[in-house]
């Protein structure tokens, strides 16, 4: 079950009753006066729970008058130096609340987090991570489609892997004796000079060797060369692991998206964190 990514007036969004919700990546400033419509018509045609809206500050206001709530904020997201407030609206309130199982699991992590525990033994001789092209876009499906029950893009799918590849995603791999093991990627925004750092996933037996922070210290010098400002991530709230490898490499987490995307069999709630390379 793949959602649907779509422009819808000049803005970019995503819909699916994987996660249940409808996700406004990227908002066109041309659609101001009526994007608020155009996601409450799609949302109720399909009986979303959830409306979760990545916008600009000067746009905010305009979100909260109609209901939005603010989750998070990554200050200076775009190259003109406006903010990105993420925002979400439920229809469904009970899409709002958490369990208390994940609340006791997100506030253990945040205390982990905050201390910065050391929980993984430190890298010695492990192999270098490559960028990864269109020749290695089977491994890439295969690793993810063993590592994620369910995912809010397609990643398991090579099509969709050669595609991304293409137009805004770079893949950064390591392999050991010939097998893929760990892999991410940086969705870029080339136009406003900011990336997502996501798609982490490393293979059971090779977890613990901090390969999601070599990937991502790799992601990151390619960034920087490339003049790019702002990094961030979506990362699982109750996820001990990749919030402690953001928190070392020196993000800030700026909040929490209440009960957001499907990862891993479930919906989750997701932490955002972000970083300054300038």
């Amino acid at each position: 079950m793949t959602d649907t990514i779509e422009t819808i007036g000049k803005s970019l969004v995503q819909h699916g009753k994987m996660s249940n919700r409808v996700y406004l990546m990227k908002f066109h400033e041309d659609d101001y006066q009526h994007i608020l419509e155009l996601l409450d018509v799609l949302a109720v045609r399909y009986g979303y729970s959830k409306i979760f809206a990545k916008v600009p500050g000067w746009a905010s206001s305009g979100f909260t008058e109609n209901g939005y709530c603010q989750e998070a904020v990554v200050p200076q997201f775009y190259a003109d130096g406006e903010d990105a407030i993420f925002l979400a609206r439920y229809l469904d309130t009970q899409r709002a609340v958490i369990s208390e199982d994940d609340i006791q699991q997100i506030r253990k992590t945040r205390d982990l987090v905050s201390k910065k525990i050391e929980t993984s033994s430190e890298m010695s001789d492990s192999p270098l991570p490559r960028i990864l092209t269109e020749n290695d876009a089977q491994d890439l499906a295969e690793l993810y489609g063993a590592m994620f029950k369910t995912y809010p893009f397609p990643i398991n799918e090579v099509e969709y892997i050669r595609e991304t590849m293409e137009t805004h995603c770079t893949y950064i791999g390591i392999y050991d004796r010939g097998r893929l093991v760990a892999a991410s990627s940086a969705e870029m925004d080339v136009h406003n000079l900011n990336a997502e750092m996501t798609d982490f996933a490393t293979l059971t037996d090779y977890q613990g060797k901090r390969f999601a922070a070599l990937l991502l210290r790799t992601m990151e010098d390619q960034l920087s060369v490339q003049g790019f400002q702002t990094l961030f991530t979506i990362a699982r709230a109750c996820s001990v692991g990749m919030n402690l490898t953001f928190a070392r490499m020196g993000y800030q987490l700026s909040g929490t998206l209440i009960n957001n995307t499907n990862i891993a069999g479930r919906i989750e709630s997701m932490n955002v964190w972000y970083k300054h390379l300038v």
